[in-house]
């Protein structure tokens, strides 16, 4: 071969990597399509506004703001646009919403929905259409065969067994120790979340020797609680044990300060760690129980919150809410190394990896996410994670309940 010639070749094999690279070039995608159905309306559209939608936006602009996410396939960072719709609280509408979301809008993913309902109701789409489902606000029993059945899904409050369980054990200790009598009142709400914790939690409170003085579930329509919780007063349990949603949390919580109950436990549930439930009834919230927990003292945590408030104007929430935005982490991370959006390849990425998030480490163990906090309480102003008493950063409980301060009449 000539010198000529030579060079020539070597010219023509530099074009054909040009070539190449800008071949690879033309087909990255101009963004990463992200699609949602929310409940904007309706009587989840609080919930929701708390724990879910700001963590998405967030999310959202820190990945742009940071030129996108990393696609090593096409050696560029590329931008999220995102396509969003209400569920207007509805599974028939979230069912539609999400199907339009795969089949007409073709995005490369999809954002869970708030609730257990809502995602136990989506859970066969994502599953057909092979789409990873982020279920962090839902706390179901089927958590565990869920995972088994749909390999896509992915869940992160744990079960209501081990919610109740861990409510259960907390009291047990107190009253072992001779602090507390065994006296207990039940109210839930009368859907698949209230449901299925109060039946767990009849069952723990027997199986440790409890005396269910009160159970009663209530209309998700309930607009008023004082009638139920007179009822409660003139029985005077140790404990009352709300199963409850966010608007049924604050109408249980108002009625008990109204009332002047005052019960050396109050739990409620879902609500009890939004902050709208400290700005609603300020320093009365110390002591009070609820659902979930988080360490608000971690520097990891306090960054988040720091961010959340910058970008929403709003604190997260003192359970779900990091959980969520920790779950869009490691969504995150296995994009980039899959390093496209082939969902088969994130969804195996996502069951067998370990990420690195603002709740720590994660590795997920046979779809499920189990260093989750069963029991929180306000204290000092913040919604503590007591229970288990293991979890970096638990508090010991407060007890009793501090009194009300001034019944509103």
């Amino acid at each position: 071969m000539t010198k000529r010639s030579s060079a020539m070749a070597i010219v023509i094999a530099i074009a054909g990597m040009f070539a190449g690279d800008i071949a690879a070039y033309s087909y990255a995608p101009k963004s990463i399509r992200v699609g949602y159905a929310i409940s904007l309306t309706g009587p989840n559209a609080p919930g929701a506004a708390i724990t879910v939608l700001p963590n998405y936006r967030l999310w959202v602009k820190e990945v742009n703001a940071a030129g996108g996410i990393m696609l090593k396939g096409v050696g560029k960072r590329v931008p999220i646009e995102v396509v969003e719709y209400d569920d207007h609280s509805e599974v028939d509408d979230a069912v539609a919403a999400v199907d339009r979301l795969i089949s007409q809008d073709k995005v490369d993913f999809v954002l869970s929905p708030w609730g257990t309902g809502l995602n136990l109701a989506v859970g066969p789409l994502f599953y057909r259409a092979g789409y990873p489902q982020l279920a962090t606000t839902a706390l179901s029993d089927e958590a565990v065969e869920r995972g088994k059945l749909w390999p896509n899904s992915f869940w992160f409050l744990g079960t209501m067994t081990d919610a109740v369980q861990g409510f259960v054990a907390t009291i047990a200790k107190l009253r072992s120790e001779g602090r507390i009598g065994s006296t207990v009142a039940i109210l839930s709400v009368a859907e698949q979340f209230g449901i299925g914790l109060a039946k767990d939690a009849r069952r723990a409170f027997k199986q440790n020797g409890f005396d269910l003085v009160y159970d009663r579930a209530y209309p998700v329509e309930t607009q008023d609680m004082r009638t139920i919780m007179t009822e409660v007063k003139r029985l005077d349990p140790d404990t009352i044990a709300a199963f409850s949603y966010p608007p049924d949390t604050i109408m249980i919580t108002e009625a008990a300060r109204t009332l002047g109950i005052n019960a050396k436990i109050f739990y409620t549930a879902v609500g009890t760690a939004f902050p709208l439930y400290k700005q609603r009834f300020g320093a009365d919230v110390e002591g009070v129980m609820g659902i979930g927990g988080w360490n608000p003292d971690a520097p990891e945590s306090k960054s988040y919150v720091k961010r959340h408030l910058e970008a929403t104007g709003q604190e997260p929430d003192g359970w779900a809410s990091p959980i969520t935005y920790a779950s869009l982490q490691m969504l995150q991370q296995a994009i980039e190394r899959v390093g496209s959006i082939d969902r088969a390849a994130v969804i195996k990425e996502l069951q067998t990896g370990t990420f690195e998030t603002i709740v720590g480490s994660v590795k997920l163990e046979n779809n499920l996410y189990k260093q989750t906090w069963r029991v929180g309480q306000w204290q000092d102003g913040a919604f503590h994670g007591i229970a288990p008493a293991t979890m970096p950063g638990a508090r010991p409980v407060l007890f009793p309940k501090p009194a009300w301060h001034e019944p509103i009449n």
